[in-house]
């Protein structure tokens, strides 16, 4: 997908961000992410970025917090870019990041104003910040498994606009919106590039439908 120039290139990326922990939600580079924002912590966590360079770094934990201790957190994430705000009479904002580039966590901060805070490499994620080279899914695999799997997740489909997105777009979407379990996410946010996305995408799928029973027979 071309690259929008409002976004930060690799080499100007801070090596310390903010991170926002959120169960089952993904972010990928490129992608948009909706965010509803309440919680005090968070709150000064969208105005410190608001104040600086706007990045916050999406985390998934996968563990739950205990006590005093916070929850662990997956060693790889996306950072995002505040590309638009708004603030609503109750005090809540309601932000769209987009996706940058993937990091990985070197090492947890002490937190600042209630929020957790990384040191975060980039550089084995240099490619995120560049044009995605174009990719190539087999669009007939992905119809079949995406029909039953929708259905059996409740999820209504505009087809048309399914078949007449990109192939880059299309697969950063469907990786995002999908209901897939943590560790899945993970596997998807990890993939080495836009083509391995696409083939762990449907093999997530299709092992879905086979696990629901739900499998579209093909002779």
């Amino acid at each position: 997908m071309p690259r929008s120039p409002f976004l930060p290139r690799h080499e100007d990326l801070a090596a310390t961000i903010p991170v926002f922990p959120l169960p089952g939600v993904l972010l990928l580079p490129a992608g948009l992410l909706p965010l509803n924002i309440f919680e005090p912590r968070y709150l000064a966590m969208v105005n410190d970025a608001l104040s600086s360079d706007r990045l916050i770094g999406m985390v998934q934990p996968f563990e739950q917090a205990g006590g005093d201790r916070l929850p662990g957190v997956y060693d790889v994430g996306c950072a995002g870019r505040i590309t638009s705000y708004d603030e609503t009479d109750d005090g809540r904002y309601l932000i769209t990041l987009t996706g940058v580039s993937r990091f990985r966590v070197s090492k947890e901060l002490p937190t600042t104003r209630g929020y957790r805070r990384v040191q975060s490499d980039w550089s084995p994620f240099r490619g995120d910040c560049d044009d995605e080279a174009p990719i190539r899914i087999d669009r007939g695999r992905l119809r079949a498994g995406l029909m039953p799997f929708f259905k059996s997740h409740g999820i209504e489909a505009n087809w048309d606009a399914v078949d007449n997105t990109p192939d880059g777009k299309l697969v950063t979407t469907l990786a995002m919106i999908c209901p897939f379990e943590a560790n899945e996410k993970q596997a998807l946010l990890e993939a080495s590039d836009g083509t391995a996305r696409a083939e762990t995408l449907m093999s997530l799928i299709e092992m879905a439908n086979l696990s629901n029973g739900t499998e579209e027979r093909r002779h």
